[in-house]
Parts: C-alpha cells; structure tokens; sequence
C-alpha cells in the first residue's frame, strides 16, 4: 500500500491587480510545492478574458444587474499535495 499524499491541482481565476495576494495566500498554505518538496511556489498563470452576467438579487463588485460583463483575468493552476494542503489553500481564497 503506498503511503504518499494525493496530487490535487487547484485552479482559479482571479484579477490581475488581486495576483499577487492570492498567490502569496495560496503558497502560505503550502500550496504550490511538488511532492519531493524541492520545488515550492510553483504555478501556472495564463491570461484571459473571464465572462458573467450578474443574476437579480446580486451585489457585483464589477459591472451592473442582468448586464453581460467581461473582464480580463489570470488562470492560476498550483499543485497541491494531500486534501489537507488543497483544503486550506480554498479557504485562504475565500478570506
């Protein structure tokens, strides 16, 4: 029986300006390390164009009610060794 920790890879989308912090989050959790622990920090960014409608009943921080909006955004992809590291690493996300 293998005792290592499942890889989950952990994959958001997030505003340029908001980069940084979520990045610093994330690996603060210990997200971002390969499972020999010798890489750290590490991910995938990728820019893009991110695209919603915001539905009745809703607060956008960004556009207006029942208005299509598009905005651009960085994909992030981190790996994340064992439920425990990629639970946290949400949680940091929703702070």
């Amino acid at each position: 029986m293998s005792t290592s920790a499942a890889v989950f890879r952990l994959v958001f989308n997030v505003p340029e300006s908001h980069l940084a912090a979520c990045k610093r989050a994330v690996f603060a959790t210990g997200a971002g390390r390969y499972p020999t622990g010798n890489y750290t920090e590490c991910c995938w960014t990728a820019l893009g164009t991110g695209q919603f409608r915001p539905g009745d009943g809703t607060n956008p921080h960004i556009g207006s009610t029942g208005e299509l909006e598009q905005v651009p955004e960085v994909r992030v992809e981190t790996p994340c060794v064992g439920e425990d590291v990629v639970r946290k690493a949400v949680e940091a996300l929703k702070a």
